[in-house]
């Protein structure tokens, strides 16, 4: 069984970066507590491994392949810091903001939280002001 810095590590490069969301099932339990970190409105969903792949294939109707990487890793227990830059273009729908084809860069952190080598609940932040200044951005130059 792989230790659980290196369950986020794979799961991060697999699954999240959009390669092979297929994947889930092999780093996420069959039911996983995600905290949505949103100072203007906290929410605390459960997803299961095909709910997180589907996600992920929104991303990627969204953005496109997108590249994502890793810039820390750090594990203490059961409990891995992650935080990653996901960057790609803006080639669908996204938040009411029609598709320009712009690059967009994510950053993005989280707190995982592994069981018995599989992700059991995590804790993630992404800078949701900073995508949305990206989408508007493409519009002002109009």
């Amino acid at each position: 069984m792989i230790d659980a810095k290196e369950t986020v590590h794979q799961f991060l490069l697999q699954v999240r970066s959009g390669l092979h969301p297929e994947r889930a099932g092999r780093f996420m339990a069959d039911r996983v507590r995600a905290h949505q970190v949103e100072s203007e409105a906290p929410a605390i969903v459960e997803r299961t491994p095909q709910q997180y792949a589907e996600h992920v294939r929104e991303m990627l109707d969204a953005y496109g392949a997108f590249t994502l990487t890793v810039d820390e890793l750090i594990a203490e227990g059961d409990r891995v810091y992650a935080r990653w830059t996901q960057t790609g273009r803006h080639v669908g729908p996204v938040a009411g903001h029609p598709p320009t084809g712009a690059p967009v860069t994510a950053m993005t952190s989280a707190v995982y939280r592994v069981e018995d080598g599989l992700i059991v609940e995590y804790w993630i932040q992404i800078d949701r002001q900073g995508i949305a200044a990206q989408l508007q951005a493409p519009a002002a130059d109009h």
